[in-house]
């Protein structure tokens, strides 16, 4: 009951329509474990058709190393990362809830309230 009455304050809950057509080709996931940092291989991340970034998983500063391209970005509510640079607009927000406090804080977000 409790997740019925949050999906009906969400403005959507299905996938945007750029993403339901898209043909996902080429994915990766890209973590916050911190592998990346000195290969260089934003670039080559960035070619991918989507680009699924982790929790916390930095791009400003890092861009060279993880690219810059997010498509979406997964967490779980305390992995989520406090700046707001690193939600691009054009990106899609996947809060991945599993306790009752997940979705007390999704409430609270979507209601501009205090948690």
């Amino acid at each position: 009951d409790k997740l019925k009455n949050l999906l009906k304050l969400l403005p959507e809950h299905d996938l945007p329509e750029d993403l339901k057509s898209k043909h996902c080709k080429r994915c990766v996931v890209i973590g916050s474990g911190g592998i990346l940092y000195g290969s260089e291989l934003g670039h080559l991340l960035n070619q991918f058709d989507i680009v699924i970034r982790l929790n916390d998983a930095p791009v400003q500063g890092y861009t060279d190393h993880v690219g810059n391209k997010t498509t979406i970005r997964m967490t779980y509510p305390e992995g989520a990362p406090l700046s707001e640079h690193e939600y691009p607009p054009a990106s899609l927000f996947v809060a991945v809830l599993f306790k009752s406090v997940d979705f007390n804080w999704l409430q609270a977000m979507v209601k501009n309230e205090t948690l």
